[in-house]
């Protein structure tokens, strides 16, 4: 039996950790995990370094693809990272 084209997109969503994971609460586990100091370090941006907020990091994320990548990425490391100190990880 052939897929739906309709369906198709779904199941090539089903392995994407990012997938309807907002880019608010990326920012909110990041700034949990490495506070916004830490933040800075790993990407060094204005909004994370000088006065931060959610608010600006946000607007600046939204407006800069490039940077909003970047975020991405390092959200995704904090998940790995964080199954492989897991009690049971293999």
């Amino acid at each position: 039996m052939n897929a739906t084209p309709a369906s198709t997109p779904a199941r090539a969503q089903a392995r994407n950790p990012l997938h309807g994971v907002t880019l608010e609460a990326m920012l909110t586990a990041l700034a949990a995990q490495y506070g916004w100091a830490g933040l800075g370090e790993r990407i060094p941006l204005r909004c994370f370094t000088t006065d931060p907020s959610l608010a600006s990091s946000l607007k600046l994320l939204r407006k800069t693809p490039w940077a909003r990548e970047k975020v991405e990425s390092l959200y995704l490391y904090m998940l790995r990272e964080a199954r492989r100190s897991a009690p049971g990880a293999p």
